[in-house]
């Protein structure tokens, strides 16, 4: 548990003034605490993370396929349930970090359960009776190694559940939104933030990858171990630097109560004027909250803050029957979120396909680079995709952005919604290359069945790959910003767990997605999904991919256009920020 802050007066310039705490739970002094001096070790750790991720995570269907000896249909459906439950354990971990433990502990405890995984996973590839075959080649693995195996990367994925939510929410609460400057540094900080993702996934992809293919699989396990270990070791030595949330219980009860309160008001009209709907005065509002505009939307649940008998203060004192302004406002902003964050799910299985039948692609195409015949490991084409996000995130946060700024006076450049519609639109172009890109590689196997595709530049993947990182630049980044700005304050860290499970509902609905079209095309012809690629369709799937895409852009745009974003009463809040409207209109 975070510890307890103390009351303490000063000046705004001096103290951190929102409801932040120290290490010893004191208000931290705004000159030796937070902003980058913190969050650049906050980044620092991200880095590591997810160098070890990726190393694991892009050479996955290649081991499957290749030491587990799993067909090409099995192999990308086990990525994609990892994946996808990688990525929706956060939901869990954002929950437990907002509710209970705080985020800094929350951290500790799931890199503590991350590393156990990767000293689990490294066993099974240096320990004899662990690994995968007694001798140099097997058709299928050892029981033992498969279940120590799944085990591990299971582990890993449990880590990164409470790791991935709590780390980024935690960087991102070293700034004081209600400090000018430190809010405009915020709006910086996703990009870097997702800067150094990449940079970590660019070794990952790289380096990592490099030693698993040259010296070995345990090799690279002993290697991203130690990095984890050390990660760890970083995190604790940056404790004085970091500011800390105090968590205030399940911020589902809240949600909980409004709609519980609507109900039972539901035979009560609603007032006319707004101003007629309850909410605390502001000598007794909780200096930890930031209150919330009316809204003229769902009106329904305005209900809830109708004060049926101004003497009645028993009223007043349940939740369950009479709600503030502010909580019914943060229940319409979660309701809001959710058709959002459907018609972002077809962008996910767009990026599933990255690290599954992309990198599976490359092992059938010519991946010898220079005259010494150097080749390049499959899985590192996936560091195509990462610089496709960093010549992304870099051209945004230093060229285009601050272009956008002068033109519309957006504090971010452009809105919120904006940049992750962009990041869609690349994905369908990414669906369509890819898709013609495998109609050229099937047709050169039909003449030439013999030398097979091995005759192709496997830098024929480049443009797919590159401008789903591009896309990836501007989608992620914005789902990121999108979902930890406009969730209520005290579920920051639910914000990004709602972010990542994107990604992992998408590789779910992937899986989902290749079991009807496996089904449906067998049933009618021939399977678009055959034991290996050769025999395989994937451009097909590709174009289906696309299709879908572009009609859910639609959709999406709709949406957008429609929708309300966190309006902030900042004259309630510090008087530094009085005036700034730059939330209440369109992020």
């Amino acid at each position: 548990m975070e510890p307890k802050a103390e009351t303490r007066a000063g000046d705004d310039e001096k103290w951190v003034s929102d409801a932040s705490i120290d290490h010893k739970g004191r208000v931290p002094l705004r000159a030796r605490t937070g902003v980058w001096k913190a969050s650049l070790f906050i980044i620092a750790i991200e880095f590591s993370e997810r160098l070890i991720y990726f190393g694991i995570a892009t050479s996955l269907i290649i081991y499957l396929t290749k030491v587990m000896h799993q067909d090409l249909k099995t192999a990308a459906k086990s990525v994609n349930y990892w994946s996808g439950v990688t990525t929706l354990m956060p939901l869990l971990g954002g929950f437990v970090a907002d509710a209970y433990w705080g985020r800094f502990s929350t951290v500790f405890a799931s890199t503590i359960i991350y590393l156990l995984g990767m000293i689990l996973l490294t066993m099974s590839e240096v320990i004899p009776s662990l690994k995968a075959c007694g001798g140099d080649k097997c058709q299928e693995p050892r029981k033992i190694h498969e279940v120590t195996f799944f085990l591990a990367i299971y582990l890993i994925s449990i880590g990164t559940g409470g790791h991935k939510p709590a780390l980024e929410s935690f960087g991102a609460d070293q700034f004081d939104d209600n400090h000018t400057e430190e809010r405009k540094k915020k709006m910086s900080y996703f990009n870097w933030w997702s800067f150094g993702l990449c940079s970590g996934l660019l070794f990952g992809v790289t380096l990592i990858v490099y030693v698993q293919e040259e010296m070995g699989w345990g090799v690279a396990d002993i290697i991203l171990t130690a990095v984890m270990a050390f990660s760890l070791v970083i995190f604790i030595i940056g404790r004085p630097f970091y500011r800390y949330r105090v968590p205030t219980g399940s911020p589902l009860t809240p949600l909980l109560q409004v709609l519980v309160a609507a109900i039972k008001k539901r035979s009560l009209p609603n007032p006319s004027n707004p101003d007629e709907l309850y909410e605390v005065p502001k000598s007794q509002m909780d200096h930890r909250s930031r209150p919330l505009y009316h809204t003229q939307k769902l009106k329904f649940l305005d209900k809830a803050a109708i004060l049926e008998s101004k003497e009645n203060e028993a009223e007043k004192q349940n939740p369950w029957r009479l709600a503030t302004v502010t909580k019914v406002e943060e229940m319409k902003l979660i309701i809001n979120m959710i058709p959002i964050w459907l018609a972002t799910l077809p962008f996910g299985v767009c990026v599933a396909q990255a690290s599954t039948f992309f990198i599976k692609q490359s092992t059938t195409l010519d991946r010898k680079i220079g005259n010494n015949g150097f080749l390049i490991p499959p899985a590192s084409v996936y560091s195509l995709a990462a610089i496709g996000i960093l010549i992304s995130v870099t051209f945004f946060e230093k060229i285009l952005a601050p272009v956008l700024r002068r033109v519309t006076g957006n504090e971010r450049g452009i809105n919120i919604l904006q940049r992750i519609g962009i990041g869609m639109v690349f994905s369908i172009l990414t669906m369509v290359i890819a898709a013609l890109v495998e109609k050229r590689r099937l047709g050169i196997m039909e003449k030439d069945p013999l030398k097979g595709s091995l005759s192709v530049s496997v830098f024929w993947l480049a443009p797919q790959l590159l401008i789903i990182g591009f896309g990836d630049g501007f989608t992620l980044v914005g789902l990121q910003e999108y979902f930890y700005d406009q969730v209520p304050d005290s579920m920051r860290s639910l914000g990004i767990a709602f972010y990542l499970s994107v990604i992992g509902a998408g590789s779910f609905l992937s899986n989902l997605l290749i079991t009807i079209t496996d089904h449906v095309t067998e049933k009618y012809g021939k399977s678009w999904f055959g034991k290996d690629l050769n025999s395989s369709r994937l451009d097909n799937f590709y174009w289906l991919l696309a299709g879908i895409s572009a009609a859910n852009l639609i959709v999406y745009i709709w949406l957008a256009r429609r929708y309300s974003y966190k309006n902030v009463n900042r004259n309630v809040a510090v008087a530094d920020c009085s005036g700034d409207d730059w939330a209440t209109s369109m992020p």
